[in-house]
Parts: C-alpha cells; sequence; structure tokens
C-alpha cells in the first residue's frame, strides 16, 4: 500500500474510533515473521511494546522490511512504517518528510507520547540500517 492510499483511507473514516480499527487491520494484514527473526539483535530500542525490525536491500535497491510486535496498535505502525519505507532507494529514503506524514495521518495528535516514541524509535532504527550505521 503506497503512503498516499494509506492518507486517503485515514481521511475517509470519520472518528478516531474507526481509524484505529483500521490501524489494527493494517497490522493484522502484516505478513508473519518468523521466531528465529525475533532477536535481541532485531529488537527496537524505546518502544515499550515488543517490536522486532529486520531489514534488508533487495536485488534493485530498495529496502525490505520484515516486522512483527507483540501488541495490536503498534502492529498497525508497524504497517504504517512499511509503507513510508518499503521499497523506497536510500536516496529516497534521505528525502522523505516521516514527520510530516505522521501528523498527515493525524496520529500525532491521537497517539500516546508512548507509541508516538516508539514509532519514532523505528524510525530511527530504519535510518540507522539504511545510513549503515546498523546491521
Amino acid at each position: 500500500m503506497s503512503i498516499e492510499d494509506l492518507v486517503d483511507n485515514f481521511e475517509a473514516l470519520d472518528d478516531w474510533e474507526d481509524r484505529y480499527k483500521y490501524l489494527i487491520g493494517l497490522g493484522a494484514g502484516l505478513p508473519a515473521m518468523d521466531d528465529s527473526l525475533k532477536t535481541e539483535h532485531s529488537k527496537v530500542r524505546g518502544c515499550m511494546s515488543q517490536v522486532w525490525l529486520v531489514m534488508g536491500w533487495d536485488e534493485s535497491g530498495r529496502l525490505t522490511i520484515h516486522a512483527d510486535s507483540d501488541a495490536q496498535i503498534v502492529k498497525g505502525l508497524i504497517a504504517v512504517l512499511v509503507a513510508i519505507f518499503e521499497g523506497r532507494t536510500k536516496q529516497e529514503i534521505e528525502q522523505l518528510d516521516v514527520a510530516g506524514t505522521f501528523a498527515q495521518l493525524g496520529l500525532d495528535q491521537h497517539l500516546s507520547p508512548n507509541r508516538r516514541n516508539g514509532f519514532f524509535s523505528m524510525v530511527e532504527a530504519v535510518k540507522a540500517f539504511t545510513s549503515g550505521l546498523r546491521t
């Protein structure tokens, strides 16, 4: 799903209860992550929930992401993260305005500070990986 589709879908929902349900549904639609990938190395620090994030580059130099969480809403936030970053090149990722997209979705105003901080911890993990600081 593209970030544009995600923004359109969020805007089409009338209230935040429906948006939360949609976010949870997005998380439920994530591909399963093999338990063998859920290691201390793949765990994202700074999240209240357990979050595992494994990234790589495909043969065309585009980011791949495999991720999971033990919390439903956080899984939805992972789906947002995937929509923002997956399939993009390093140069495209450097150009992204993630905070702007987060605000456009309304997540900046409707998530708890802990979940917001957790999302941006995942963003920082992606940026560290794409800059070569994290493997």
